[in-house]
């Protein structure tokens, strides 16, 4: 008895073993295929795109045999399919073991069109087994665009709104000669792309959404297109002078302005009037013994909004520094560090120091820093750093300063933040104690381009209307 058990369990064993290393045929098979439709965000011509991918899974207790996984367009298309390693347009014959998956990755490379427009191109995969054919749509969004691999701007130039403009390897402009970007201009930069400025940039943008210039990063897929560092910034070396920026969004960089040195001149070396400076990972301002001055500006969401070092000369009016720990950046430094010095081989560094911050806002929540605002000093050097009209968060109260009409850790009450969405309005609440608490600074209209009243203007970048 006890071996005819044993030779009853070695049937069942070779019977489903059999089974197993068959074929299931029936067009009834259980198979899943993980999507109906890929999908690309805007793809710039000439650029290609990301990978992305779907699972065929075989949910059989038997193998699956896929007559064929083709790309419908065939060798012309503008996508390509790559299926378990092999590579389309069309894959014959693929196993797919009992209960096992594999994958089809997807990448498409978009041809120049005429237009200036997004235009749409589609294609589609299918896939063959057991007198069954599902299809996987492909739909992607392309756009052309001026595309520049490490541009040399060697004589004065200008950008206009006729297509977006793709930076790749670098964009450099040489001293002694200008950039000049003109309203509803879009710059996409690499991630290896930094701009670097060695003569002067002069930006156009104007108050209406469509008609301010944006830099961002070149993915403008999911979830990529709001991840901080996507490019490195724009750097503003020794010699160069006379930056201005007018209503300008710099979003989604390591560094969005960095600045280096006194201007040679005597105007800022750059100028922000009305701009937008988001999500960047380690700075949204960094400037080293030079000269920025800003207006009406919103500095949001950095790893370090604002920091001025190794002195320099400095005006921030009306200007909104605020962060808030989220998915992206840890909110663990504060939105402004000011000092006269840097560490040279551990020794501090000193150069002279004016800097005036009127009518702001610093606050920061969610996070770990209790001082938003932090001033530092070292050495005998002019040390004039004035806060005027401000509200800020800060529990120990910088010294060597001056300061007249602080609004003290009172929160400022942002219209609307949720950091689960990444969402942020920080224009200000009818109950906001920044409302009527400014002072006269010569400054007619807001971050909106709507007007600001002479007497008892808000704190920050947001006038209330």
């Amino acid at each position: 008895m006890k071996t005819l058990g044993i030779l009853a369990l070695s049937i069942l064993f070779i019977f489903f073993s059999c089974k197993k290393d068959s074929f299931i045929t029936s067009p009834n098979a259980n198979v899943i295929i993980t999507a109906d439709t890929l999908k690309f965000d805007t793809v710039f011509v000439t650029a290609g795109s990301i990978t992305q991918s779907f699972k065929i899974l075989n949910q059989n207790n038997q193998k699956l045999l896929l007559s064929s996984v083709k790309l419908m367009g065939g060798s012309g298309s503008t996508y390509k399919i790559n299926v378990d390693g092999a590579v389309g347009p069309q894959v014959n014959n693929l196993e797919i073991e009992a209960n096992d998956s594999l994958y089809v990755f997807v990448q498409v490379n978009i041809n120049q069109n005429a237009s200036n427009l997004p235009f749409i191109v589609r294609d589609s995969i299918q896939i063959s087994y057991n007198g069954n054919n599902i299809n996987v749509q492909l739909e992607a969004w392309g756009k052309n665009a001026h595309f520049f691999l490490n541009k040399e701007v060697s004589a004065d130039e200008t950008w206009n709104n006729d297509l977006p403009y793709v930076i790749l390897g670098n964009l450099h402009v040489q001293a002694n000669h200008t950039l000049t970007i003109n309203q509803g201009c879009h710059i996409y930069v690499h991630a290896n792309a930094p701009i670097v400025v060695d003569g002067t940039m002069q930006i156009n943008g104007l108050k209406d959404t469509f008609s301010r210039v944006y830099f961002s990063g070149d993915r403008l897929d999911d979830p990529y297109k709001d991840f901080p560092a996507s490019w490195p910034g724009i750097f503003f070396n020794t010699g160069s002078k006379d930056n201005v920026f007018n209503f300008t969004v710099i979003e989604n960089s390591y560094q969005s302005i960095a600045a280096q040195d006194p201007s040679s001149d005597a105007n800022p070396k750059v100028t922000l009037n009305e701009c937008v400076i988001d999500n960047s990972y380690d700075a949204g301002i960094i400037s080293v013994n030079s000269s920025i001055k800003a207006t009406n500006c919103l500095i949001s969401n950095c790893g370090k909004n604002i920091y001025l070092e190794g002195g320099g000369n400095y005006q921030f009016i009306h200007c909104t520094a605020a962060s808030y720990s989220n998915n992206f950046i840890l909110h663990k430094d504060p939105v402004l560090a000011v000092s006269n010095y840097v560490n040279v081989n551990n020794v501090p560094v000193a150069a002279d120091l004016n800097a005036l911050f009127r009518n702001c806002i610093f606050w920061g929540d969610n996070g770990s820093v209790n001082d938003e605002v932090v001033v530092a000093k070292s050495g005998s050097t002019i040390f004039n750093v004035n806060f005027d009209y401000n509200l800020w968060k800060v529990q120990t109260v910088p010294v060597n300063i001056t300061s007249a009409q602080i609004i003290n850790n009172q929160d400022p009450q942002f219209d609307s933040i949720n950091t689960i969405r990444n969402y942020y309005n920080f224009r200000l609440k009818a109950a906001s104690p920044a409302i009527k608490a400014g002072a006269n600074a010569g400054v007619s209209i807001d971050l909106d381009s709507l007007p600001r009243p002479a007497s008892l203007p808000d704190l920050g970048c947001f006038e209330k209307h």
